[in-house]
């Protein structure tokens, strides 16, 4: 609007020509236009302002608001219609100069209005509506009738339909077929589940992260009792040597991150890789090795050698295959360790991430093994694929022929952590000595009886707070819990929220105090939703029922506890400091359990720690350390 004033001043005087009339009341029109517009959107954002996310009565006056608006978006759009006509008639002969002007403003007006369709399409929630069904005491009471049942019915459709939309749409650019299909409307229903119970918008998300950062860290600095931090201590019973396993675990990291291939080497070495894989990228491929799958310009092989630091000859079979529950692999020949190496890549597409979501449970059925449990269901599925190709396809048999006094080793990291541990489970009985290194694997993988099968095998690697490695579907449950009560009792209005939050994540400091309703009340109390959490609950989740009662005890839960799998270190930042640009950064590692990593932590590094480079950076800095030990020992 501004600089649409400043034009019109400046040129208000040469529009005497033939159809600058009609240019001069096009500028008029579009100021008042634009006048009123700003006039409803600063009254939009002071109403908004008011009162706290829990308690809306100040912001009474915003649906009106908010179609005063939308009914300004008519006039706005038809206008910019007839500038274009304008504009484009050549029956106006002004000056250049006046044309360009107009024109400028004409695709300013159009930009605006295509940012604004933009907004609405992703913030604008179809449910709404709907989900105010779920708030009828009387429906609650009378599910048994036909009619509440069958309306309940369409609503849960409706709303995966809605999700299956959006993951579609996502996913537009990659080959659909019934497996994605599948996928689709399996990860469609995690969704509805998972967000149909609440009424929060992605801001009050923001801010109820915020807020739990913040109340996190004032927990961090409160000393702890002598107790908790025993519990920490590694155990008398624990036989293996931690830092022998260290060792290993930064030998085989190098596996498990060179199986991402040319992505990785790149985001590691920015400024040469290109032209050290141009330098190889003619050369032919190994006859020796058996290499499967799309590898343009031999990228993919080519990062692979140098990151592990192997010849050609040392590969047996490499798959750059990649589907849904289809992941890359390769097969090497690891003379320093004396092994035989599956590296397992870890999520780098959009297939992946379908891997990834597809998070029902599912039974794992083997048969020489008593501790069959629950699983995660993509990766069991993406696990079944890399066994059938190694066993079926005797690609093992061709190894251990080259090999045969070597061992079996299988990494991975993330996805491809997953897929390691259930490949291992699954080779096993095979291959007695099997080893699994599993670095920041899904915490969702494995049930209780399949996780402590694995101890004797398996060693899971997590660095610091590592959201992948929380990740289960109890966890998110306990997540959004505790969203709704932190953010519902906060008496803050959510722009001070997320001002302030803003603030402490960039410059640091003391976390804000924020007054809450909480505050004050007995542990009694806290165990029962105040009427504030209960406004924002359309109804009544698993992780509510569990606040109430332990009744769900009784009955199988809609989620079953999954665990992280095998023996577990844990590797964290030896200072306090959360900054996210820090050097020299010195780590310790521990054992640990699984009980640890129940409860989703939020920080500025819980995406960064669950990168490769930061896993084998930790681990290449205890392994140096403890190398300049033994050195000084001697």
């Amino acid at each position: 609007w501004i600089g649409i004033l400043v034009l019109y001043t400046v040129h208000k005087g040469q529009f005497s020509c033939p159809g600058g009339g009609l240019l001069h009341s096009y500028l008029l029109v579009l100021l008042v236009l634009l006048a009123a517009i700003i006039c409803a959107l600063s009254a939009l954002v002071y109403i908004s302002m008011q009162g706290t996310i829990s308690n809306p009565g100040p912001r009474k006056s915003l649906p009106k608001l908010l179609y005063t608006r939308l009914l300004l978006y008519f006039p706005e759009f038809i206008w910019a219609v007839v500038g274009a006509v304008w504009v484009s008639d050549s029956s106006v002969q002004c000056e250049k100069t006046v044309i360009n002007v107009i024109i400028g403003t004409v695709i300013a007006s159009w930009v605006i209005i295509i940012f604004t369709i933009i907004g609405v399409v992703i913030v604008f929630d179809p449910l709404g509506g709907k989900k105010t069904f779920y708030l009828s005491d009387g429906v609650s009471r009378n599910l048994e009738s036909s009619q509440s049942g069958q309306l309940l019915y369409n609503v849960k459709s409706s709303a995966t339909r809605v999700w299956e939309k959006r993951i579609r749409l996502l996913c537009c650019c990659i080959v659909q077929d019934d497996d994605h299909r599948v996928a689709f409307t399996s990860i469609a229903e995690l969704f509805r589940n998972y967000f149909s119970d609440t009424d929060l918008v992605p801001s009050d998300i923001a801010a109820g992260l915020i807020l739990l950062h913040q109340e996190q860290d004032k927990m961090e600095s409160c000393p702890k009792e002598p107790e908790e931090v025993l519990c920490h201590s590694p155990s008398s019973l624990v036989t293996d040597d931690l830092d022998v396993e260290l060792e290993n675990a930064a030998h085989y990291m190098l596996f498990a991150a060179a199986a991402y291939g040319w992505p990785y080497y790149i985001y590691t070495n920015p400024f040469t890789a290109l032209c050290k894989l141009n330098g190889d990228c003619c050369g032919n491929r190994p006859t020796d090795s058996d290499i499967t799958g799309s590898d343009r310009h031999n990228f993919h092989f080519g990062s692979i050698l140098k990151i592990t630091g192997l010849q050609y000859r040392d590969f047996i079979h490499i798959s750059f295959h990649n589907k849904i529950y289809e992941i890359p692999f390769f097969v090497a020949l690891d003379h320093k360790k004396e092994a035989i190496v599956v590296a397992v890549r870890g999520t780098l597409s959009f297939e992946d991430i379908l891997t990834d979501l597809s998070a029902d449970c599912e039974d794992l059925t083997l048969e020489e093994v008593l501790e069959n449990g629950f699983v995660h269901k993509g990766i069991t599925q993406a696990a079944n694929y890399i066994y059938r190709k190694l066993i079926n396809d005797g690609i093992l048999n061709q190894a251990f022929t080259i090999a045969p006094e070597y061992k079996l080793v299988i990494v991975g990291h993330s996805l491809g952590g997953g897929t390691a541990s259930i490949l291992a489970i699954m080779l096993k009985n095979s291959f007695p000595t099997l080893r699994c290194y599993a670095f920041s694997p899904p915490g969702g993988l494995l049930s209780k009886s399949l996780a402590d099968y694995t101890k004797h095998f398996i060693v899971s690697i997590i660095v610091g707070k590592d959201l992948v490695a929380r990740l289960s579907m109890p966890n998110m449950e306990d997540l959004k819990r505790r969203i709704v009560r932190i953010v519902a009792n906060c008496n803050r209005p959510k722009y001070q929220i997320l001002l302030r939050g803003c603030w402490y994540e960039v410059f640091g400091g003391d976390p804000d105090d924020f007054p809450t309703e909480l505050d004050g009340r007995n542990q009694d109390a806290l165990t029962q939703p105040l009427l504030a959490e209960e406004s924002l609950m359309v109804h009544r989740s698993p992780s509510y029922n569990a606040l109430e009662d332990e009744s769900h005890l009784n009955s199988p839960p809609q989620y079953p506890h999954l665990y992280l799998p095998g023996k577990i270190i844990h590797i964290v930042e030896e200072s306090s400091s959360r900054r996210l640009c820090s050097s020299d950064i010195k780590y310790t590692a521990r054992w640990s359990n699984e009980t640890v990593f129940s409860s989703i932590l939020i920080s500025p590094k819980m995406i960064t720690d669950h990168m490769p480079d930061v896993v084998l950076k930790a681990l290449n800095s205890l392994s140096q350390e403890h190398g300049s030990c033994l050195c000084q020992a001697r």
